[in-house]
């Protein structure tokens, strides 16, 4: 399983793409701006996207890829994975006429180019020899994390979260787990921010992280722009002992 960074940045400016990440060929996590650095025979192998949650950083470049994807004989759909409350977000707000076409709807709704799965708390889907499993986390609004289980091994993400009581015990029962993302937005000055916006800062995150009973990679995510040096070395401070590296746009993770 090939994981490849097309976005990780908390904004945009200065080269900076927001999330996502292609798994293989088909799958992504995240739909942010980054995927609109793909070439045209990338883009229409997408068929499956896993949603961690509905800001607008995490779903930009959706509407975009679905466009793209779309022609009058095609033979597979693109499929939205996500909670209830992330796809009804989606429907009432992007996909609506008005913001963007109803794909769901076209060319008919008996054979939309876009097609909506829930995937809740819990939920499993298995896509090809991959295992997509999706866990609660704590954000400002309702969100998810992912954990992707192959021969290979287990790759996660946290999707956008603060300390929370689920994210953990669901690493913890991966005993193959090699590699972790998760995101630390706001410095430690910033730690009250970053706690109202539902975000680690380095200090909480890694204070989490000594509940992780395994030893992973361990890759930074959505930084804000600008704040990317301060919050490395503050994690690295904290967290001495940890293999923790910064996602930047290209890292390649291979499970």
């Amino acid at each position: 399983m090939r994981i490849r960074t097309l976005g990780c940045s908390g904004g945009i400016g200065a080269g900076s793409r927001t999330s996502a990440m292609l798994i293989d060929k088909d799958v992504l996590i995240d739909a942010g701006t980054g995927i609109g650095d793909l070439g045209l025979e990338d883009l229409h192998g997408i068929r499956h996207v896993f949603l961690t949650h509905a800001h607008l950083d995490h779903i930009a470049g959706l509407p975009m890829l679905i466009d793209a994807n779309f022609e009058d004989d095609f033979e597979i759909p693109v499929t939205v994975y996500a909670r209830e409350e992330t796809l009804a977000a989606i429907k009432a707000h992007l996909f609506n006429d008005v913001i963007w076409p109803d794909f769901a709807q076209i060319p008919t709704a008996e054979n939309a180019m876009l097609q909506y799965r829930v995937c809740n708390p819990g939920d499993t889907v298995t896509i090809g020899q991959r295992d997509f499993h999706a866990i609660d986390v704590s954000h400002s609004v309702p969100s998810l994390g992912y954990t992707v289980k192959n021969c290979g091994g287990v790759f996660a993400v946290s999707g956008d979260t603060k300390t929370n009581e689920t994210l953990w015990p669901a690493l913890n029962n991966c005993a193959d787990l090699k590699a972790l993302v998760i995101e630390v937005s706001f410095p430690d000055e910033q730690e009250d921010l970053a706690t109202t916006a539902g975000h680690y800062c380095p200090q909480t995150m890694c204070k989490d992280l000594e509940r992780l009973n395994h030893s992973p990679e361990i890759w930074l995510t959505g930084m804000k722009p600008g704040q990317e040096d301060t919050i490395l070395r503050q994690v690295i401070r904290a967290a001495p002992d940890k293999n923790i590296r910064m996602l930047s746009l290209g890292t390649v993770i291979d499970v």
